[in-house]
Formats: structure tokens, C-alpha cells, sequence
């Protein structure tokens, strides 16, 4: 009889987190018991309402997101000199979908993952306030204010394990299931152009009996020429590409995917769903639906993959 229990772990990766839901949804239609959880970042989010037996409620709130609300929700923190949003009012709008509650009274045992900057260590919440180990958990640093604990200044659990695969509540027998959405992608470049359609231009011109002498001819075809080629030279100059912010967001996810690849060659999962890194941006929350449904998806097929 194959065995139904999972231990689930659910990646970092901002919106592309959304694709959790969709992954739980999968594993249950399928028959899987999901009977302990890990998450960081956006995991950590989804990994505690789920735990709380609340993600059907947390389904409905990320469906009615929109930019406006992102908009609303971002405390722009003015006197920091560290960060631009202080991360307090997203807490509370979360706790009006979930109320928060000690970590150790979830339903199935739940560690959520953050980094301390100090040690430069993980840190494990098992117990104590779901919503202060999740604001710290989503801390993206420069972005989100670090939260301070003690002597432990916290930020984003996926800058030192975005796939906390090794630190997840193991039961015996259990399947161990992964829900990576860092997969190793390349930027996205830019193509070059489609060339400038002299002839529909000179159609389109004579078609309305207007006259077009040689000389003319001769010249808008080199116009035409001459723009092709910067054209093309533009998109082929990747440094004009990216700018300093590009750059050091370019770095941080180079940071994430290999601290990814490293998680999954020293804990391998039994069944390994992925989403490309740059499938989706950081902030496309107002695109749930179609993110769930990807989610539901990837983890569907990588059930089929592995035979369990």
C-alpha cells in the first residue's frame, strides 16, 4: 500500500508562493495526509495557515488582491535608514484573515525559518507567535524593516535555506515533499526587434495615390536601415539592461537558487515539484489565480513523475 503521509516543505519566493496553495490543494485531491510542514518567506506564510486549518479562508484573501491593496498595505517606514517598509500593517491585514496563535497549538507541527544577521544563522520557530516568526520569516532585506528579537536581528528565512527541506518534523514512513519555487532559470532577455516593413510603409503610401519619388525611396530605406541596426545593438547591450538595483536583486536570486540547489543534493525530497524563478515577479499578487493553478499543476505532475 503506498504511503499517503507527508512532510511538506514550502520554498521562498515572494508571489510565486502563491503556487503553495495550489501544490496543498493537489496533494489532497490526490489522497496525501499532510501531517507536518516547514516553510520560509511566503512558505512560512502559507505552511502556518495551513497548519491553523485555515488556508481555504487565505485562498479567498489572496483572490480578491489587488495593487491597490499591495499599495495600502505597504507602511513606508521614512525614518529607517535600513529599510523602506516597516512589514506591520501586512501582519495585521493577515491576522484579520487568521488570528494570530501559538505555533505549538497548530494542528500538525509547524517550523517556520529565519536568519539572524548577527550570527548568520538560521533560526527555527516551533513555538511562540505565528505572525511574529512569519514577519520576521518575510523580512527581504533592505525592503521589509529586520525584526529584532532579543539579541537576534531577523530578516527573510530564504537568504540562508529557501527550501528548508532538512529542518521539517519527520514521522516515520513519511514521504518527504517539496514545493520549490527557485528553480534555476535564466534572466530574461531582451529579443531583438522585427525589422522596420519598408515596403508595407511604401504600399500603404502609394495605395493612397500619394507619389513617392526614388530619391525618397532611397532614403527612408536607409532610415530604415540605420534604426534596424541601433535596434538591435540596443538589445544586445546587456549592460544598458540593468541598473545597480537590477544587479543586486540579480545576485540575491543567483544566492537563492544555488542555496536551493544545495538544499536539495543534502536533503533529497522523495517528490520535488519546481517553478522557474522568474515565472512570476516578486510582486504579482494580483495574479493568484493563475499562480495557484500552476501550482496545482507542477505538483500534480511531479506526483505522476515519482510513481508514489
Amino acid at each position: 500500500m503506498v504511503n499517503k503521509r507527508v512532510a511538506l516543505v514550502l520554498g521562498s519566493g515572494g508571489a510565486r508562493g502563491l503556487a503553495h496553495i495550489g501544490a496543498i490543494e493537489a496533494l489532497e485531491e490526490q489522497g496525501y495526509t499532510i501531517t507536518s510542514i516547514a516553510g520560509c518567506s511566503m512558505g512560512a506564510i502559507i505552511a502556518g495557515m495551513y497548519a491553523a486549518g485555515q488556508l481555504e479562508k487565505a485562498k479567498e484573501w489572496f483572490l480578491r488582491v489587488d495593487k491597490q491593496l499591495i499599495l495600502r498595505m505597504m507602511d513606508i517606514n521614512l525614518l529607517s535608514s535600513n529599510s523602506l517598509v516597516k512589514g506591520k500593517r501586512i501582519i495585521a491585514e493577515l491576522e484579520k484573515v487568521v488570528p494570530d496563535r501559538p505555533i505549538e497549538s497548530l494542528n500538525i507541527p509547524c517550523t517556520i525559518v529565519a536568519s539572524d544577521m548577527m550570527s548568520t544563522e538560521e533560526v527555527l520557530f516551533r513555538s511562540g507567535s505565528l505572525f511574529e516568526a512569519v514577519r520576521a520569516s518575510i523580512s527581504i532585506p533592505l525592503f521589509f524593516q529586520p525584526v529584532q528579537m532579543g539579541g537576534r536581528l531577523l530578516i527573510d528565512g530564504g537568504i540562508l535555506n529557501p527550501l528548508p527541506l532538512h529542518v521539517v518534523e519527520r514521522t516515520e514512513g513519511d514521504i518527504l515533499v517539496a514545493m520549490d519555487i527557485s528553480g534555476k532559470d535564466s534572466m530574461p532577455t531582451e529579443s531583438t526587434p522585427e525589422p522596420i516593413d519598408v515596403e508595407s510603409i511604401l504600399s500603404d503610401v502609394t495605395s493612397r495615390g500619394i507619389p513617392v519619388p526614388k530619391s525618397w525611396e532611397r532614403q527612408l530605406r536607409q532610415l530604415a536601415k540605420n534604426v534596424d541596426k541601433l535596434r538591435a545593438e540596443r538589445a544586445a547591450d546587456l549592460n544598458r539592461r540593468v541598473n545597480f538595483f537590477e544587479i543586486l536583486d540579480r545576485m540575491s536570486d543567483m544566492q537563492i537558487q544555488q542555496n536551493t540547489l544545495l538544499a536539495l543534493q543534502l536533503t533529497p525530497p522523495d517528490v520535488h515539484a519546481v517553478m522557474r524563478q522568474y515565472a512570476y515577479n516578486t510582486f504579482d499578487f494580483d495574479k493568484a489565480e493563475e499562480i495557484i493553478a500552476e501550482g496545482k499543476r507542477l505538483m500534480t505532475e511531479a506526483l505522476i513523475s515519482s510513481h508514489l
